[in-house]
């Protein structure tokens, strides 16, 4: 073995186990690894866990926060009048924007991320954004998967050479398709957008990843349309639905419905708790809706769902810091699904779900497996996501990327020094 993790908790498993590893791919799972050949690590029995996967992202406005203002409503709305504000100052340049990215993805290495999914503005003619997150794809690969999505942000049909820029993103290697349906001017041209788009993803056979139904109103029912066109057209386990909290309004008889449509369209669900539970209800007095999809009822039919992070300090979002327990929190405390098991559920939308949405190659904690892994300063999932536990270590390929020291508190009470780690 190049490298052993010994006395590791995996989740699932009661007793501690090592994990070998060799030419960068897991070799080996077993109690008490007897190897003296490679670098030993000590696990000092905490949880050990495949990196988490971020299925929904925006890299190109990542880091923007107050160019060229901040958001004074915290609406949606307003922060896309922002974003396209940006996209017209000096300041947009492929330079700026490869700069804002890649600190942001020292960020998320650092807190254990390894797999990115993307989207990237097409409605801007020089393709600025494409340009330099490509570029970004290329340089940060031997440390992190960034796949990217060709994102009509003012709508596909709605802005007029959306569908020439989206076709030139692809052409430059852009490789997921993207949509944003209850952005178009009515909800029928919404529906024909979608039917569009899943045209240009058969044909070029691409994986799609929609924005939908991001609205508090109950009548934006794109994901209906995405689940039976994918349906009709073959596509099923290759489509994605991201957002969908339009779905929180929905009555139930409607929502059982759907459920069956998206089960049979192998529909993918991504939700984004943090800009969700922030941007949704905007509107309402009270009672006020949260806006988050129905992520208890949709896990529980069996259909795979992920939790993202969506922005960080950009023109709709002024918090974050590329931790996805964070999100995971959120996730479990606005649906409500605060049983251990749920908590796992929800952990799990963070890790092998999102792992299954971008199709990820090796991705797990088996043999065979890429040597991929965050060692976390709990004992447990239910620990990991209370305490957002400390990155131990982060490895890429069996070696370390990235490495945390565990903070210490002293405290002086009683006249007595005590130095202890919180856990």
């Amino acid at each position: 073995m190049d490298t052993i993790i010994k006395n590791a908790q995996i989740q699932g498993n009661k007793t501690l186990l090592d994990i070998g590893i060799k030419d960068g791919k897991i070799a080996h799972i077993a109690r008490n690894i007897d190897d003296s050949a490679g670098k030993t690590i000590d696990a000092c029995g905490n949880l050990v866990i495949p990196p988490f996967v971020d299925s929904h992202f925006h890299l190109d406005s990542v880091l923007s926060l107050g160019q060229p203002w901040i958001n004074k409503t915290g609406t949606l709305l307003e922060g896309i009048s922002l974003w396209n504000a940006l996209k017209k100052t000096p300041e947009f340049t492929v330079e700026n924007l490869k700069k804002r990215a890649l600190e942001y993805c020292n960020w998320a290495i650092s807190q254990g991320i390894l797999s990115i999914r993307s989207h990237v503005d097409v409605c801007d003619d020089r393709l600025i954004a494409v340009d330099a997150l490509l570029e970004v794809q290329k340089e940060v690969a031997p440390y992190l998967d960034v796949q990217l999505v060709a994102f009509p942000q003012d709508g596909y049909l709605r802005d007029p050479n959306a569908i020439v820029n989206l076709e030139r993103a692809l052409d430059r290697g852009v490789n997921v398709v993207g949509g944003i349906p209850h952005a178009e001017r009515t909800m029928q041209e919404g529906d024909e957008s979608i039917k569009m788009l899943l045209k240009v993803a058969e044909k070029r056979g691409l994986l799609v990843d929609m924005h939908c139904d991001e609205s508090d109103d109950p009548m934006s029912r794109n994901i209906e349309t995405l689940s039976c066109e994918t349906v009709r057209m073959g596509m099923q386990g290759r489509v994605s639905g991201s957002h969908l909290t339009a779905m929180h309004s929905y009555d139930n008889y409607y929502f059982e419905k759907l459920k069956s449509l998206m089960l049979d369209a192998d529909m993918h669900v991504v939700s984004n708790p943090l800009i969700n539970i922030t941007l949704q209800g905007r509107s309402d007095s009270y009672p006020k809706r949260r806006g988050l999809t129905r992520l208890p009822e949709l896990s529980g039919a069996g259909l795979n769902v992920s939790i993202a992070q969506d922005c960080i300090m950009d023109p709709w979002y002024s918090g974050g810091k590329a931790d996805m327990l964070e999100a995971i929190s959120m996730g479990y405390h606005t649906t409500h699904m605060t049983k251990h098991a749920q908590i796992e559920a929800c952990f799990n939308m963070a890790t092998i779900n999102p792992a299954k949405t971008l199709k990820l190659d090796g991705y797990g904690l088996e043999v065979g497996c890429n040597a991929d892994l965050v060692i976390l300063n709990a004992n447990n999932v239910v620990e990991a996501v209370r305490l957002k536990a400390e990155r131990l270590i982060v490895m890429r390929l069996g070696k370390i990327v990235a490495q945390t020291t565990p903070a210490i508190t002293t405290l002086n009470i009683k006249n007595e020094i005590i130095d202890f780690k919180r856990k």
